[in-house]
């Protein structure tokens, strides 16, 4: 590794959680639909977390658990993520849906009988924005653990030129946090009749964060 890298790889990450928390203090929050999730906890159940790639900055802080394991592509970017992830305690899964998808997605299974949740973006890391993958449909019917949509939205922040729209929040905005009902994978249920399922809840669970902003007079960027 050379040495550019390997000081990348050493001081990017302990900044990248610094700003995020910093981030986070700064930034207004309500959180909609908590219990959806820790019901789920208390049924006994582990989840699958699943939120778009736009809205990852902050979302590690908007998780209330205390374990769960990310799907992060195997990039030198993930790298970097993979290692920021950890300083918040979750463990990263490296794989893709272009590359070691299949050995990421045997670990994630291995993985399921673990008090674990999983947290996946099902556009990532490459798109199309906002549309589902088969990884996570797959994964919740092999597992039949349900999935919990979840969103944030803001109401000041930058919007970077990326193929998903990457969403940086400021300082001084205020943001909700939402959790969507759990999807569970209906048995002889069609992929793209969950797909369509997993794809509509999303949306409506984004909404409903937009229209909680709106509520307290500020629209979403």
């Amino acid at each position: 590794m050379q040495l550019g890298s390997r000081l990348l790889l050493t001081f990017v990450p302990p900044l990248a959680a610094l700003i995020i928390r910093l981030l986070r203090f700064f930034v207004r929050c309500e959180v909609l639909g908590q219990e959806r999730l820790t019901d789920e906890w208390e049924r006994g159940n582990r989840v699958i977390i699943s939120f778009w790639h736009d809205q990852l900055l902050l979302m590690v802080c908007g998780y209330p658990g205390k374990r769960a394991n990310t799907l992060i592509s195997p990039s030198k970017d993930g790298e970097l993520l993979a290692r920021t992830m950890r300083l918040f305690g979750h463990e990263a899964v490296r794989g893709s849906s272009s590359r070691g998808g299949r050995e990421a997605f045997k670990h994630l299974l291995k993985l399921a009988s673990e008090p674990t949740d999983f947290v996946l973006t099902p556009d990532g890391p490459k798109g199309p924005r906002h549309q589902i993958k088969d990884g996570v449909i797959q994964l919740a019917r092999m597992t039949g653990r349900p999935i919990i949509p979840m969103a944030f939205v803001c109401s000041k922040g930058h919007r970077f030129a990326s193929w998903d729209k990457f969403l940086f929040p400021y300082p001084f905005s205020r943001g909700v946090y939402s959790f969507g009902a759990a999807l569970f994978y209906q048995r002889g249920e069609s992929t793209d009749s969950f797909r369509e399922r997993i794809e509509q809840a999303m949306k409506a669970n984004q909404r409903a964060a937009e229209s909680c902003l709106e509520a307290r007079g500020a629209t979403a960027v």
